[in-house]
């Protein structure tokens, strides 16, 4: 008997343990020794593929940085192992533990925070309508009778339905996998439009076979604080990633890596999405805060 009650508190140790570490980042990856980054596939210059298993973007740098004090916080170097997620399973992925971080263009809102964490506010996007060049659309209330593509997962369109230009708007939604799906169907003719966030519809274009048949068009639909995402709960690390991403504000760093992702060429092509950061972004930067959308809307 003794022996079983001994084993059994071995058991309630280790359990203990296990469950204070799914929501203690920094003694999870030091047990481990390795850290897994969420990362997308066709995220615009926030978070791509190059292919063969590597990214890149202006998310994926600032959460290369965040990995660098994780590793001094954990006190080793630490193995970074990459999972590409969707718009459908980021979330979930970040609160079963799979992910760590996910360094993607996932917007801060009130129903995912209470899910989930974010990091100070890095990018403010404003969701825009892609068409091809040649379509006559130029706005909103165009979009009647048409095909618009979106990426499942995403607010965009939920969005574009309570703008109040979409008023006797009838259009049907068509949906991609992922972002790159969501082009492809507005390339091929599928979609008549493509409503996302600017910078995914810019660096899509940009790397398309032919960026002038397509053009960025119509009102601002929404204007939306977008963030690193992380496991709620977990304070240390949290503070660690906002203190990164706040020295980097401070000191100007971070200017300078949105400038290489938005206005110099990028890889694999070399192509410019040419996409100056924002005055609400350099606002966010200037006053770092991890307040969601509906706080942001009432400014």
């Amino acid at each position: 008997m003794k022996k079983h009650l001994i084993a059994f508190a071995a058991l309630a140790v280790a359990s203990g343990a296990a469950l204070a570490q799914a929501n203690d980042t920094i003694a999870k990856v030091k047990a481990s020794g390795s850290v897994t980054m969420g990362v997308r596939d066709s995220s615009g210059a926030l978070s791509y593929t190059l292919g063969d298993g590597k990214y890149a973007g202006f998310h994926y740098d600032l959460c290369q940085r965040i990995i660098a004090n994780l590793e001094k916080a954990a006190g080793k170097k630490l193995e970074v192992k990459y999972l590409p997620v969707t718009s459908q399973n980021r979330i979930p992925l970040v609160q079963n533990g799979t992910v760590d971080i996910e360094c993607g263009s996932t917007t801060n809102n009130a129903t995912r925070q209470k899910d989930v964490a974010f990091a100070v506010t890095t990018y403010v996007e404003e969701v825009r309508i892609a068409v091809k060049a040649n379509s006559g659309i130029t706005s909103l209330n165009q979009l009647n009778g048409k095909n618009v593509a979106t990426t499942t997962g995403t607010t965009s369109v939920q969005l574009l339905r309570k703008h109040e230009r979409a008023a006797g708007v009838d259009f049907k939604e068509v949906f991609g996998k992922d972002h790159a799906d969501s082009f492809l169907l507005l390339e091929s003719g599928r979609a008549d439009a493509f409503v996302m966030d600017g910078q995914i519809l810019a660096g899509n274009i940009a790397t398309s076979k032919n960026p002038a048949d397509f053009k960025i068009v119509g009102e601002v639909i929404s204007v939306e604080p977008i963030a690193i995402m992380l496991r709620k709960d977990d304070p240390a690390f949290k503070k660690l990633a906002d203190d990164t991403l706040k020295d980097l504000m401070k000191s100007g760093e971070i200017g300078k890596i949105y400038d290489k992702w938005f206005m110099q060429p990028i890889p694999p092509k070399n192509t410019r999405v040419g996409l100056p950061a924002s005055e609400a972004t350099k606002a966010a930067w200037a006053n770092p805060n991890d307040k969601p959308l509906e706080d942001f809307l009432k400014k």
